[in-house]
């Protein structure tokens, strides 16, 4: 791992940051996140990958469109197994995405432009190019090697057969065997994802020391905080016993009949959310605290209820945890209120902010995800703006304020794991990279010519950020005026929600004197007396349409 170079930054003193808001409530807990998924973002060098260079050059987008913070997704060391999320040195930046010095220059044009900078970290697995993990296939079984993972012998005659029944995300057994130094089989590694992203054993201490040397690498290099990959894996109970299994493990994710996204979740899970893992995250959280800022953490943890989600952000552990209730729920109104009223009440007791987010770089979009066409960004629309009145952060992903829908991307191009291991698309079609000009691939994505690492779409030229903002009623300019109105309207607006029953498909819900009202019934519904804020599309004799949202002082 390369060694820490100090890099001077202080976040909290930063030009262009709103200094009253720092000193007062932590930045994180109402900001709008702005994910970067680096490959696909901005490209400089014209080699049809995105990175860190033409991430720089973008920043002012981003203040413009009226957001607080970004969120980069793995830019380390990496075979790109797994898109970098199979990290080989976690302190390092890979030439393909640019160098430390690039990150410097990164961190500081945002904090100029008042914008705090969110780095990926993994703490699940290692690549299986890391160092770590090489050593420990170079040493025996029982080896000081080999305990920085988790290893064990077959079963069945000559242990030919996995340790135990566990499945990999993206499916298939969650057990490779390693092959000895003679050539001959040997125990099998444990890996819940790619047979290149090993698992590593959170019960050895060398693991937890590592990662608090990674987290403070970072920190003084002045990022304001981590987003952290699958934050409820780490620990497996110890006995990796077999797990019992109610239904057909589905790799990735998949629609309900209503169109909602579905995690599957089985009723015993010893590989996920063990309580041992808290305790890493009040070691975090204490090594965040010595720094200033109100450097933050928000944990990717797909957990059973919100309840399970409320323990990761008790507050001596996690700033937030992704909400990915709001995420899941199909294109109806008793949903939505469902998730709002359960998401507030499991936060209340530890004081805890919510998290809204509807995209990211591992679910189909969501104009695709309701319907898709006109209907779906309709209903996008709607369902973003109802998000952004919500008390709390709210987590944007690059594209969707363009109106981005899934891409079907061919089969030829695809690049995930997912697609190679079991036959399903994967993820790679909320992966294309952002269209910013022109009017043919790879639309000002960089200066290259022909298309970048996934293949855009030919009709994407009015869907480009040049051609959204020369259009007032565009998805991008929709965007940036409820991103205004936000702060001049939601977060004046306390952090108390009222959530009204929902009556013939419409959700009503109040926030002081702000009313939104989201129609997600098939016919126009009156409109609530007082002052149109701002509506998600066209209104009609003060008639609220279907698949439209609403907001009125």
């Amino acid at each position: 791992m390369t060694g820490p170079e100090q890099h001077q930054a202080a976040p909290g003193d930063a030009p262009g940051f709103d200094q009253e808001k720092v000193a007062g409530s932590p930045w994180w807990r109402d900001a709008v996140f702005y994910q970067i998924y680096v490959r696909s973002f901005a490209d400089a060098d014209g080699d049809g990958l995105g990175d860190l260079p033409g991430i720089v050059s973008r920043l002012p987008y981003l203040r413009e469109l009226g957001t607080d913070a970004v969120w980069l997704t793995p830019f380390y060391p990496s075979p790109q197994h797994d898109a970098g999320y199979d990290v080989a040195d976690f302190c390092a930046v890979d030439p393909r995405f640019g160098t430390l010095a690039d990150f410097d220059t990164l961190v500081d044009a945002a904090h100029g432009l008042g914008l705090r900078v969110v780095v990926d970290i993994v703490p699940n697995h290692t690549s299986w190019a890391h160092a770590w993990f090489r050593a420990a296939l170079e040493a025996a079984p029982g080896s000081a090697e080999r305990a920085r993972y988790i290893f064990r012998e077959g079963r069945g005659p000559g242990g030919d057969e996995p340790p135990n029944n566990w499945q990999s995300v993206f499916g298939g057994p969650a057990w490779t065997r390693a092959t000895g130094a003679d050539g001959t089989p040997g125990e099998w590694y444990l890996h819940l994802f790619d047979q290149s992203q090993p698992d590593l054993n959170w019960r050895n201490p060398e693991v937890g020391d590592m990662f608090e040397s990674v987290l403070r690498f970072w920190l003084d290099r002045g990022v304001d905080g981590f987003r952290i990959d699958v934050a409820h894996s780490l620990f497996k109970e110890e006995s990796l016993r077999d797990q019992v299994r109610t239904h057909e493990v589905v790799a990735g994710q998949t629609l309900d009949e209503d169109g909602g996204m579905v995690t599957p979740h089985e009723d015993d899970e010893p590989m996920w959310d063990q309580p041992e893992v808290h305790d890493v995250y009040r070691r975090w959280h204490r090594v965040l605290a010595e720094y200033p800022g109100d450097r933050m953490s928000v944990a990717e943890a797909w957990t059973k209820t919100p309840e399970s989600m409320a323990r990761f952000v008790r507050p001596d552990e996690l700033s937030q945890s992704f909400n990915f209730a709001w995420l899941a729920a199909p294109w109806s109104a008793t949903a939505f209120a469902r998730v709002i009223e359960s998401t507030v009440a499991a936060l209340e007791p530890v004081g805890a902010s919510a998290t809204w987010v509807l995209e990211n770089h591992d679910v189909i979009r969501v104009v695709t995800r309701y319907g898709g066409g006109e209907v779906g960004l309709a209903r996008a629309r709607a369902a973003a703006l109802a998000m952004l009145a919500l008390p709390g952060s709210a987590y944007l992903y690059q594209g969707q304020e363009l109106g981005l829908a899934q891409v079907d991307v061919p089969p030829a191009a695809r690049q995930d794991p997912m697609w190679f291991r079991t036959g399903e698309v994967g993820r790679d079609g909320c992966r294309v990279p952002v269209p910013w000009s022109g009017v043919e691939p790879p639309f000002g994505f960089g200066p290259g010519e022909g298309q970048p690492w996934l293949p855009q779409p030919e009709d994407w030229a009015a869907l480009t950020v040049e051609a959204e903002s020369a259009d007032s009623d565009s998805t991008l300019s929709f965007f940036r005026r409820a991103l205004e109105l936000r702060r001049k309207v939601a977060l004046a607006s306390g952090d108390e929600v009222l959530v009204h029953p929902v009556v013939d498909g419409v959700l009503r819900f109040d926030r002081a004197e702000l009313r939104v009202v989201v129609n997600c019934s098939q016919a126009s519904v009156d409109l609530p007396p007082g002052e149109i804020l701002l509506a998600s599309g066209p209104l009609t004799d003060d008639q609220l349409p279907p698949d439209t949202s609403v907001w009125v002082r």
